[in-house]
């Protein structure tokens, strides 16, 4: 059995649902990254590389394009936000890195670029329907991580807003798909998201704390 056959067979079965050991996997791993993205470790980005690695096969099984691609970005841009946070001009004293608000100008930027991104991708899906069964639901996830992972990659707060508006969506999606792991793992995401959203927040309102320990 090749691995990527192992990754797309079954790891159990719970509550009439069956979990794939891809699904399983994957989301594990990517649980690690949001969680080192909460304590501001470097960590994060090698994490949510294998985690997209991983649930590529996942997706693919589940036949939702827009899902493949979303982890192919992820792959990619957390490539560049590995790059971006080791090169140091984000370093707080405590050896983390430093996090802000965005300025209304980033701010319209990453809104706009969300809003034009989605409509695209949407209208690619609904153009080819063998790309995705849910064409608007996957653009808007699609579109939303690579947005959320951009903020993320600048030590904006906004990263963890994007992430709560994704899981609205991704949470229904994954279930109706099949994906039953990923739609709890995005239930325990957005429980995450709002511890993370909260110490990222009071530590750009108290930068003296950013050499205490964590």
């Amino acid at each position: 059995m090749s691995t990527a056959s192992w990754l797309n067979s079954e790891a159990f079965t719970a509550f009439g649902q069956h979990i794939m050991w891809s699904d399983l996997i994957g989301n594990t791993i990517g649980l690690a990254a949001l969680a080192l993205g909460w304590r501001r470790s470097v960590w994060t980005w090698p994490a949510q590389l294998l985690s997209g690695a991983v649930l590529v096969t996942a997706y693919a099984s589940a036949q939702l394009a827009g899902g493949v691609g979303k982890q192919l970005l992820v792959i990619t841009v957390a490539l560049w936000g590995w790059h971006q946070w080791t090169r140091g001009r984000q370093q707080a004293r405590d050896g983390t890195i430093a996090v802000r608000f965005a300025t209304w100008k980033e701010r319209g930027l990453l809104a706009g670029g969300a809003a034009a991104g989605t409509l695209a991708v949407g209208g690619l899906f609904t153009l080819y329907p063998s790309l995705s069964w849910s064409p608007w639901a996957d653009a808007y996830i699609f579109v939303g991580t690579l947005v959320a992972m951009i903020a993320q990659a600048r030590g904006l707060i906004e990263f963890w807003f994007a992430w709560l508006l994704v899981d609205l969506v991704g949470v229904p999606l994954a279930f109706n798909s099949g994906l039953a792991f990923s739609g709890l793992v995005y239930i325990i995401y957005f429980a995450l998201v709002l511890w993370g959203l909260r110490d990222w927040w009071l530590r750009s309102r108290t930068p003296a704390l950013e050499g205490a320990p964590a």
